[in-house]
């Protein structure tokens, strides 16, 4: 066994600083999570002398844990100095988030008042950068804002505004653009962004982001108000971001600790103290955990040809370099069988793809959940029946989804998951495959371009979960009818008032799949058929974007409401349609607008074959990823007692 030696650790973004007391093997390291407040060192607590009257007490069993998060790949930048002042200075104030209408141009008429030498460019005139892209990725947003900087001479850069999960990265992005240029920002954002908004900065590269901190939310403000905020409170929080020269505890705040093996011990102390401690540094969602010893984790790596240390992803949001290791660590604390290590590192792949991640910090709150295809599922008892979500296998899954969001792509509720209620556990799910041949439909991962004999997980999220239908008519067209309306309602966001298109997962059980059938011979039939029906009035739609856009209210601006509806009907495909059956209307035709893309459904036969349920899930995209055995599989499953895939 490999011997272990004191070591500094990574961990979110600040610098570690490890307190180490050795007592035979044990050892005990400290860091801070937090941006500037370093917290005393955490040790084991030691028990005091009995008394010799005292009864004898058994001694609690103590672990040697090691630490579960991946490191950061990222290289810090050396930042410019800021600026002596604005007077003279070109100055680009940008960003589309949060009534920037009202802000920015006020923002404008602020620098122009109090320095008349300086020269404003907005939006209009350079763009934004939007998101920073990761490591090695070109962005051509990003290129093009750069490239505008340094052709207009741009000295300083303000962006915003920073007001929900997902604007507040996309606004930060063009800070983060303009610093590797040498050139000061200052990101403005509401209350609770702007934590946000530095650790987005500090995964990126740059150690101190100032953000000028908005009173309140946007969008909640009369555009009076968000004048007077903006002159009041703004205006000298930009000055000073800009003018005052960045602190040696601004900088201390953002360094990194690269040192030591990954293998080394983290903490030593009893089940109480490793799980107290996990909580303290983030390491764990909070729930009691499985203590990762090293010989615990060790025991996972046999199911995987890949080497402990070689790389499985460079995650997001944090970039950090994720290795075979640390899957096994997460694995074991979220209860995981050993067997199930080819699963997680096919889900640890999927957790760096785009097309899953990208609305994971939204306020509006995705759900990560998976679901898996192929006979490896069957093999080994993960569910696919009445209630799967809570066995006990589909819940471990499920629980590693939850902690390598933390531990290894660096989520973290507060901070850069940003749910105004929160988020349930992510769950696993398996599709019913037997059900699939008797009804005569493909398996999802067979559509998707794998065999049969394949497996698969696919990774996706959506911004609800229950609130299941159960249709009552043995008609497969009036099913289908009943589909497409529970589709037209569940769009993106409550009311459907985000963007016009959402990807759904759609989950039916084997009854409803087996009436559908009979008319729509596969899924893509389906989804042709539910593409023509599934419609929304045109004036439910417009309303709903127009009052309850998730970025501001459009309402008081350039458009009036009816003004509005004819924007919608001109870029949403707008036009008259058979009312939909669903409407008690005397009018024959409506005008309407399509809530269904082509390629954007998942239709999957899954759950309790004696009822007839179909539950809709509006929410992000998807990431399908072959699961890898090891070529020794059929002799580790045969010495464990499972039965052999063929």
């Amino acid at each position: 066994m490999k011997t272990r030696i004191p070591f500094f650790l990574p961990v979110i973004t600040t610098f570690f600083l490890f307190g180490i007391q050795t007592h035979g093997q044990r050892m005990v390291c400290d860091e801070t999570c937090k941006l500037a407040d370093a917290q005393p060192m955490v040790s084991a607590p030691t028990k005091p002398i009995a008394k010799a009257a005292a009864p004898i007490k058994t001694k609690e069993k103590e672990y040697a844990v090691v630490s579960p998060v991946g490191r950061s790949s990222v290289e810090m930048i050396d930042q410019a100095p800021r600026l002596e002042t604005l007077d003279g200075k070109t100055i680009a104030v940008v960003g589309v988030s949060f009534m920037t209408r009202v802000t920015h141009p006020e923002i404008k008429r602020l620098i122009l008042k109090n320095y008349p030498d300086a020269k404003v460019i907005l939006l209009d005139e350079i763009g934004f950068a939007g998101p920073y892209p990761a490591p090695g990725v070109t962005r051509k947003a990003k290129e093009e804002f750069q490239a505008k900087l340094r052709q207009m001479h741009v000295d300083a850069v303000i962006s915003g505004n920073g007001g929900c999960g997902l604007c507040t990265p996309k606004e930060t992005g063009s800070c983060i653009a303009a610093e590797y240029l040498g050139i000061p920002s200052v990101i403005i954002a509401g209350p609770g962004f702007t934590d946000q908004a530095k650790y987005t900065a500090l995964n990126n590269g740059v150690r101190v982001m100032r953000v000028a901190e908005y009173p309140g939310a946007f969008a909640s403000h009369t555009e009076e108000e968000l004048i007077r905020n903006t002159r009041e409170v703004l205006w000298p929080r930009i000055v000073d971001a800009l003018t005052r020269p960045i602190t040696a505890e601004e900088l201390s705040a953002g360094a990194r600790g690269k040192t030591g093996d990954i293998r080394d011990d983290a903490f030593y102390g009893t089940i109480d103290e490793v799980n107290d401690y996990f909580k303290e540094m983030k390491w764990s969602d909070g729930l009691p955990i499985i203590p990762p010893t090293f010989e615990k984790v060790e025991s996972f790596l046999k199911y995987t040809d890949m080497a402990w240390d070689e790389t499985i992803a460079v995650l997001p949001i944090a970039h950090r370099n994720t290795t075979v290791w640390h899957v096994a660590v997460n694995a074991v604390m979220a209860g995981c069988k050993p067997e199930y290590m080819p699963i997680l590192i096919a889900m640890t792949k999927g957790l760096g793809s785009p097309d899953f991640r990208r609305t994971l910090a939204s306020t509006h709150a995705w759900i990560p959940y998976s679901w898996l295809n192929g006979p490896l599922a069957r093999q080994l008892g993960i569910d696919n029946g009445q209630g799967q979500i809570n066995e006990a296998a589909n819940m471990a899954i499920g629980r590693f989804m939850n902690l390598a969001l933390m531990n290894l792509c660096g989520y973290y509720v507060k901070q850069d998951r940003m749910g105004t209620f929160g988020y349930p556990m992510p769950w696993c799910l398996v599709e019913d495959e037997a059900a699939c041949k008797r009804v005569g439909w493909k398996p999802w991962h067979v559509r998707a371009g794998y065999n049969y004999d394949d497996n698969t997980i696919t990774l996706g999220s959506t911004l609800l979960w229950g609130n299941n239908m159960a249709p009552s008519t043995t008609d497969p067209e009036k099913m289908m009818e009943l589909l497409a309306w529970d589709i037209s309602e569940r769009c993106q966001f409550a009311l459907g008032s985000g963007r016009q298109y959402t990807f759904r997962t759609v989950m039916m059980t084997e009854p409803v799949a087996a009436i559908l059938a009979h008319e729509y011979r596969t899924p893509e039939a389906l989804e042709r058929a539910l593409i023509e029906a599934s419609r929304r009035p045109l004036k439910e739609r417009a309303f709903a974007n127009y009052y309850a856009n998730p970025g501001g209210s459009k309402d008081g601006g350039e458009h009036t409401l009816r003004q509005y509806q004819g924007h919608i009907r001109k870029t949403e495909g707008g036009k008259m349609t058979p009312t939909p059956p669903w409407y008690d209307s005397s009018e024959s035709e409506m005008m309407t607008v399509p809530t269904m893309k082509q390629g954007m459904t998942a239709f999957i036969i899954t759950g309790d074959s004696a009822r007839n349920k179909v539950q809709t899930m509006p929410g992000g995209g998807y990431a399908t990823i072959e699961i890898e055995l090891p070529r020794n599989w059929n002799k580790l499953m045969a010495e464990l007692g499972y039965p052999l895939l063929k």
